[in-house]
C-alpha cells in the first residue's frame, strides 16, 4: 500500500487548514506510539504488538486533527501463517483541558483503510491473500505535558470495521514531541493563564501563592527548602536543621536560654543568661577523671542487685567519702542480643538499681549519684562471642568532677 502520499497530503493539511481568528497558539505533535492490539474472532488473528507514529494538528486549545500510520505482524490463531497488517487513519480529537494545563483528558473519533496482508501456509508456503477493509475508531486517553515541548500520552480505542462488522481493540502508550507557533489577529488576544506572583508558574498549579518578586521557584511555584524546614533556602541561615525540628525565621534551631545549646539538646533550659554550660546545656564544665568497672551480675532479664555485690559497690562509696568534690554517673551497658531499645531500657534499669545501691544502704548523697543506659552503644569487644557479649555487659563507675 502506497502511504507516503496520504501521509504528506495529511500533513499539509494539518499546517495550513485552520482559519486564525485570534491570537492563539498552535501546536504540531509528532506521535510515535507502541500499542497491543486484540483483533476480532473472525480475522483469525492473534494478539500482537503495532507500533506507529502520528502528525497531530491542534488548532485550537481544545480541538486537533491527526493522522495515523499504523502497522503490525500479527500470526494466525487457528492455522499457521502470519498477517501484515497496515492502516492509515485521521482521527479528530476533543481536549477537556487547555495545553498550559499538566494533564489533558480526550476523545476522539475517526476512520481509515486498513490491509491484511494474510499469508495462510501450512507445512507448505502457499500464496496469501489481501484484504483491503475501511475501518471507523472511537477513543479515549490522556495527554501528560512533561515539559512544553515533550509529552507522554497513552490511549484507548475501539476500532469497527465496517465491511464484515469486526471488532478490534487498542491500547498504546506513546511520547510526542510538540512545536508551536503563534498565530495573530485583529482579534483580543486570548488570555493568558493567571500568575499573581508572576514568578512564571499559572496559579492553577501554583503551591505557593506569593512568592517574592525575582524568587527562584521550582515547578510547583515554591523557593526550594532542602531541609524541608520552613524556611526557604534563600533566606535559611542553617540550611541543615534535622528533619521535623522546629526553628525560627532564619532556620535554625530554637535556644531559649541563649546559652549556645539548642532546645533539642538542652538539659537545662533555663539557665541563667551568660551562665557557661556544658555540651547538654547545664552550668558548670563536668569531666570525667576516673572509670572502672563494676563486678555485678544480673539474672537474665533482670535488674535486681543481690547483696552479695554490696563491697564490690562499695568501693565506689568509699572513694567518694575521700574525694568530696566528685560525683559519679552509673553507666549500664549491654550486649546486642535482643532490640536495641530494650537494652537500652534494660541497661538504664540495671544502672538505677546499682546506683539505687550506693544512695541506700551505703549512703552517698544522692546529689553526687546519677543513673544512664547506654544499651548496647558502647561495647567493649565484639558482641561475636559468647565471651564478648558477657564483657558488654558490664556496669561502670564514671567519676567525675565539675569546674
Amino acid at each position: 500500500m502506497n502511504i507516503m502520499r496520504p501521509i504528506a497530503m495529511a500533513a499539509i493539511a494539518s499546517t495550513f487548514a485552520a482559519p486564525a481568528l485570534a491570537d492563539r497558539t498552535e501546536t504540531v505533535y509528532i506521535n510515535p506510539f507502541a500499542a497491543f492490539q486484540l483483533f476480532d474472532d473472525d480475522r483469525d488473528l492473534s494478539e500482537s504488538g503495532t507500533f506507529g507514529a502520528g502528525l497531530e494538528y491542534r488548532f485550537k486549545p481544545n480541538w486537533a486533527v491527526e493522522a495515523i500510520y499504523s502497522r503490525a505482524n500479527a500470526d494466525r490463531k487457528y492455522v499457521s501463517g502470519s498477517s501484515d497488517f497496515e492502516e492509515l487513519r485521521v482521527d479528530g480529537i476533543y481536549y477537556f483541558a487547555g495545553q498550559e494545563e499538566a494533564w489533558n483528558p480526550y476523545v476522539s473519533l475517526g476512520a481509515g483503510h486498513a490491509n491484511f496482508d494474510k499469508d495462510s501456509s501450512s507445512n507448505v508456503r502457499t500464496a496469501g491473500t489481501n484484504h483491503d477493509e475501511t475501518r471507523v475508531n472511537i477513543g479515549t486517553g490522556v495527554r501528560y505535558n512533561v515539559t512544553d515541548s515533550v509529552s507522554l500520552r497513552g490511549d484507548l480505542r475501539e476500532f469497527h470495521g465496517i465491511d464484515e462488522s469486526t471488532f478490534d481493540t487498542q491500547v498504546s502508550l506513546g511520547i510526542s514531541f510538540a512545536f508551536s507557533r503563534t498565530v495573530a489577529s485583529a482579534a483580543p488576544a486570548p488570555k493568558r493563564p493567571a500568575d499573581a506572583d508572576g514568578d512564571g508558574v499559572p496559579d492553577s498549579r501554583d503551591q505557593c501563592a506569593g512568592t517574592p518578586a525575582g524568587a527562584t521557584v521550582d515547578s510547583t511555584g515554591c523557593e526550594p527548602d532542602a531541609d524541608r524546614d520552613g524556611v526557604a533556602d534563600a533566606r535559611d541561615a542553617c540550611p541543615d536543621t534535622p528533619r521535623g525540628a522546629e526553628v525560627n525565621s532564619r532556620g535554625c534551631e530554637l535556644d531559649s536560654d541563649n546559652d549556645g545549646i539548642v532546645d533539642s539538646q538542652d538539659l537545662c533550659p533555663d539557665t541563667a543568661a551568660g551562665a557557661k554550660v556544658d555540651d547538654t546545656g547545664c552550668e558548670g564544665i563536668t569531666e570525667t577523671v576516673d572509670t572502672f568497672t563494676i563486678e555485678v551480675q544480673f539474672a537474665n532479664n533482670s535488674s535486681v542487685v543481690s547483696s552479695a555485690y554490696d563491697e564490690e559497690i562499695r568501693r565506689v562509696a568509699d572513694f567518694l567519702r575521700e574525694n568530696p568534690e566528685t560525683t559519679v554517673e552509673i553507666a549500664g551497658h549491654s550486649d546486642n542480643t535482643g532490640k536495641a531499645s530494650y537494652n537500652q531500657f534494660l541497661s538504664q534499669r540495671r544502672a538505677e538499681a546499682v546506683a539505687g545501691r550506693l544512695t541506700g544502704p551505703l549512703g552517698v548523697d544522692p546529689a553526687r549519684v546519677s543513673a544512664a543506659g547506654y544499651g548496647e552503644e558502647e561495647p567493649i569487644t565484639s558482641n561475636n562471642t559468647a565471651a564478648g557479649r558477657a564483657e558488654n555487659r558490664r556496669v561502670e563507675a564514671r567519676i567525675q568532677v565539675s569546674r
